[in-house]
């Protein structure tokens, strides 16, 4: 049984360990990719986010947003594949800042193909979401296993 659950969590964050390599293998002076891609939607979710609620967003450098991600996922996986539930907070901490800028399917119309393809991407990550409040919920309830008591030798 102890096997089927360290398979399990290796396969779990597979998908982030593999996200994280090819982040960190594109990554470059500018962040890659990933910076390129994330710069517009962090821009709008900036946005979003005086607009709703009054507070402005410190300007940052996306590079440095990319890499701390980077960090942060495969820092995460390698605790969570040892059972560690400071990785699988981690995972948590990255997928509830992330999902929502990634995937901004609210910013289309129903219509859109956008809209479908980041919508369907946005409730994979809320999958992913809940099987790390799973773990965690899980990780909490087990009763932590205590040393067997020696019975003491009886001296008459």
């Amino acid at each position: 049984m102890a096997f089927l659950s360290f398979l399990g969590r290796v396969l779990f964050v597979s998908v982030f360990i593999l996200s994280a390599w090819q982040e960190f293998n594109e990554f470059g002076v500018d962040g890659g990719p990933a910076a390129k891609s994330l710069r517009p939607k962090f821009n709008v979710f900036r946005k979003h986010v005086s607009a709703h609620t009054g507070l402005q967003v410190p300007p940052v450098e996306i590079k440095y947003l990319v890499a701390a991600a980077i960090a942060m996922k495969g820092l995460g996986s390698l605790l969570f594949i040892f059972g560690s539930s400071l990785g699988a907070y981690l995972l948590l901490l990255h997928q509830a800042l992330a999902t929502p800028i990634l995937y901004d399917f609210y910013n289309y119309d129903v219509d859109k193909k956008e809209f479908a393809v980041l919508f369907v991407k946005f409730t994979q990550s809320l999958a992913l979401l809940g099987a790390l409040f799973f773990f965690i919920g899980m990780k909490n309830a087990m009763p932590r296993r205590m040393k067997k008591k020696t019975p003491k030798t009886k001296t008459n």
